[in-house]
C-alpha cells in the first residue's frame, strides 16, 4: 500500500486484492479555475545531487490567453516556511522577454504581476527560477537496497511542491524534463529522450520531452540507477521496463507481459494510444501503480518474479488510465470517477477478453462486495462530488468499484454493442482534452438514442442502494407465473431500472429470460409460461447493482 496517497489504496483493492488499512490525506485543492489563461507548455530544467536534497529550479512557461484584460498569471507552488520544516520552495526572479516582472509568493501561490494586460489569444513565455527542498510531491530517499533515488508523487495535487504550475486536471500542457544529475544515475520522464549528454564535471544532462497535452498529476520523474529492457514495440513506440539493477531478472520477467496485449485491446477497441511510449517502471514513491502518462510507476515490491495475478492486475489497470484519466481527463475532481471508475472496468473487460468470462465475473462480484461494504457505512455517499475542497475525500472504494459497476449497467441498459459504439465516440470527442460527467453521458445518448437522464441521475448523483424483497407463484391452470417485487431501502433513494429475471425448469431443463421495467415501489408482473418452473433468478447474467430478498410463495 502506498504510504502517502489514497489513490493507490483503493488501487490495490482492485478485483479481491487484500488490503486491510485505509489512510486520509491531509491535502486540500481549493484553487479555482481560470479559463481565461491556458497553459500550452512546461520546461522544467532542474538540478539534482547527491550532496543536499535541494533541487534547483529555472522553468519556461508557455501561456496563451483566452480573453483581454488578464493583469496577473496565478501558478501553484508551495513555498518554504517552517510549517514544513523550512521545506518548501523559494522563488527568486520572474523573468518574461528578458525583463524582470513583479510576483508575491504567498499562501502557496505564485502570483506574476503581467507587464501590461493581456490581449485576446496573445502568447507569452515566463521563466521563474527558485529553489528548495520539497517537503512531498519529489521523494529523495534511499529505496530498498539503500541507494539513492528521486522520484515523482504527484497524485493529486502535490505536483505544487516541487513544479510551478497550473496544478489542475483541467488546464493540460505539454511538458519538458531537462535534468542535471550525477553521471551516475539515468532519468526517466513522460515522453520521448531527445537528448542524454555527459557533461565535464561528472554531471549527466537527460532532456524527455512530452508532446502530447497532459494534466499535471500526470507529470513524472525518476532519477536512480536503472536496468532497462526495451521490451517490444507498439504501433512503432516503444515499450520498456525500468527496474532496480538488483531486480533486474525478476523485473524483466515481470513486466515482459500483459503491457503490449492490454495496449492492442484497448488501441482496437477504444481508440489510438495517445503517447509516445510506454514504460513501467519500478520506485519507491508510490506502493501501488501511479499512471503518469506514458511512464507508469510501481511500487518497489511490484517486483516478485512469478507474474502474479494482483500485480498483474494493477498493470492492466494503470494502462487502462492511459485512455481514461490521462488522454481522456475529467474537467474536475469531482468527476474523478470518470478515470478511476473507467480504468476499474475496462481492467476487468481486458480480462474478460484475456482470461475468460468466469474471471470477469468474479471480479464483478468482488467489486459489489465491497460497494455493499462500503455503502453500508457511507449511506450518503455520492459518486459524483459537489465542489470537492478536501482532497483526501478525493477517491474512495465506490469511485473505483460502483463508478466500475455503474458501466456495467449502463453496457446492460444499452447493450454491448452500443455501449462500444458511444465508449469510441467519446474517446474521440475527447481525446488529449478534458470531460465531465454530462459529457459522457451525452456521448451515450447520441449512441443508443435512449435518454439516459434517470440512469445517470440515480446511480452517478444521487446516494442509496437499491434493495428488492419479493416473491413468485406459478399458477397451473393459467401457466402463468406473477413476479411481485417492492423496493425496500430506506435511506431515500429510488431507482427505476430493467432487470431480467431467469425462469427455469427442472426436468428437461426448460428455460427463458425475461425483462421487466421496474418503475414503481411496488411491481407486480404476470408473464406466461409453458412449463411448470422450479425456480426464478433476479438478474442471472448480473446487470443491476443490487441486494434482492426473494423466494417462492
Amino acid at each position: 500500500m502506498k504510504l502517502t496517497r489514497m489513490k493507490n489504496l483503493f488501487l490495490l483493492i482492485l478485483l479481491a486484492l487484500p488490503l486491510s488499512t485505509l489512510l486520509a490525506f491531509p491535502f486540500s485543492d481549493k484553487y479555482p479555475k481560470n479559463p481565461n489563461i491556458d497553459a500550452i507548455n512546461y520546461t522544467f530544467r532542474i538540478n539534482v545531487s547527491d550532496t543536499t536534497d535541494e533541487i534547483r529550479c529555472e522553468e519556461t512557461i508557455d501561456i496563451r490567453y483566452l480573453a483581454a484584460g488578464v493583469t496577473t498569471l496565478r501558478l501553484d507552488l508551495i513555498k518554504a516556511s517552517e510549517k514544513l520544516g523550512n521545506k518548501g520552495m523559494v522563488v527568486s526572479k520572474v523573468l518574461s522577454e528578458g525583463n524582470t516582472l513583479e510576483y508575491t509568493h504567498e499562501n502557496d501561490a505564485l502570483t506574476i504581476q503581467l507587464p501590461t494586460p493581456a490581449v485576446l489569444n496573445q502568447r507569452s513565455s515566463y521563466t521563474v527560477l527558485y529553489k528548495g527542498v520539497p517537503a512531498t510531491g519529489l521523494k529523495i530517499a534511499n529505496n530498498k537496497y539503500g541507494d539513492r533515488t528521486f522520484f515523482s508523487d504527484n497524485w493529486p495535487n502535490k505536483g505544487r511542491n516541487w513544479l510551478a504550475t497550473i496544478d489542475h486536471p483541467y488546464d493540460k500542457a505539454t511538458c519538458e524534463f531537462i535534468i542535471t544529475a550525477p553521471a551516475h544515475y539515468q532519468v526517466v520522464s513522460n515522453g520521448l529522450k531527445v537528448e542524454e549528454s555527459n557533461l565535464v564535471n561528472g554531471e549527466r544532462l537527460t532532456h524527455w520531452k512530452q508532446s502530447v497535452p497532459i494534466a499535471t498529476w500526470l507529470y513524472v520523474l525518476g532519477v536512480a540507477k536503472f536496468a532497462v529492457q526495451y521490451v517490444d514495440r507498439f504501433d512503432g513506440k516503444s515499450i520498456e521496463t525500468w527496474v532496480y539493477p538488483q531486480d533486474r531478472d525478476a523485473g524483466f520477467y515481470d513486466f515482459a507481459i500483459p503491457t503490449k496485449k492490454a495496449l492492442e485491446f484497448y488501441s482496437d477497441r477504444i481508440g489510438p494510444f495517445s503517447y509516445e511510449k510506454l514504460a513501467n517502471i519500478q520506485s519507491n514513491s508510490v506502493s501501488g501503480g501511479m499512471e503518469a502518462a506514458s511512464a507508469i510507476l510501481y511500487g518497489e515490491n511490484s517486483v516478485v518474479g512469478d507474474r502474479n495475478e494482483r500485480w498483474r492486475n494493477v498493470v492492466i489497470h494503470e494502462i487502462a488510465h492511459q485512455w481514461f484519466g490521462n488522454a481522456v481527463t475529467e474537467y474536475d475532481w469531482d468527476d474523478v470517477w470518470l478515470s478511476e471508475g473507467f480504468a476499474t472496468y475496462f481492467t476487468l473487460l481486458f480480462i474478460e477478453h484475456q482470461y475468460g468470462k468466469d474471471a470477469f465475473m468474479e471480479g464483478l462480484a468482488s467489486s459489489k462486495k465491497r460497494v455493499d461494504e462500503f455503502q453500508r457505512k457511507n449511506p450518503a455517499y455520492r459518486i459524483v462530488h459537489d465542489n470537492l475542497s478536501d482532497m483526501s475525500k478525493v477517491t474512495s472504494i465506490q469511485t473505483y468499484q460502483k463508478g466500475s459497476w455503474i458501466l456495467h449497467m449502463l453496457r446492460g441498459v444499452v447493450g454491448t454493442e452500443v455501449f462500444w459504439k458511444g465508449i469510441r465516440a467519446y474517446y474521440k470527442r475527447y481525446k488529449d482534452s478534458n470531460a465531465t460527467t454530462a459529457d459522457f453521458q451525452r456521448e451515450m445518448e447520441e449512441a443508443s438514442g435512449l435518454d439516459l437522464q434517470q440512469f445517470f441521475q440515480q446511480w452517478v448523483y444521487q446516494s442509496g442502494a437499491l434493495k428488492y424483497k419479493g416473491s413468485w407463484e406459478y399458477d397451473s391452470g393459467k401457466k402463468e407465473v406473477v413476479l411481485r417485487l417492492d423496493q425496500v431501502q430506506t435511506d431515500g433513494s429510488f431507482f427505476k431500472t430493467p432487470l431480467e429475471v431467469g425462469i427455469y425448469g427442472s426436468k428437461d431443463q426448460k428455460s427463458k429470460i425475461k425483462r421487466v421495467q421496474l418503475n414503481e415501489k411496488s411491481n407486480t408482473f404476470a408473464f406466461s409460461v409453458d412449463f411448470e418452473p422450479e425456480r426464478l433468478i433476479l438478474d442471472p447474467h448480473f446487470l443491476v447493482l443490487m441486494e434482492a430478498d426473494f423466494e417462492k410463495k
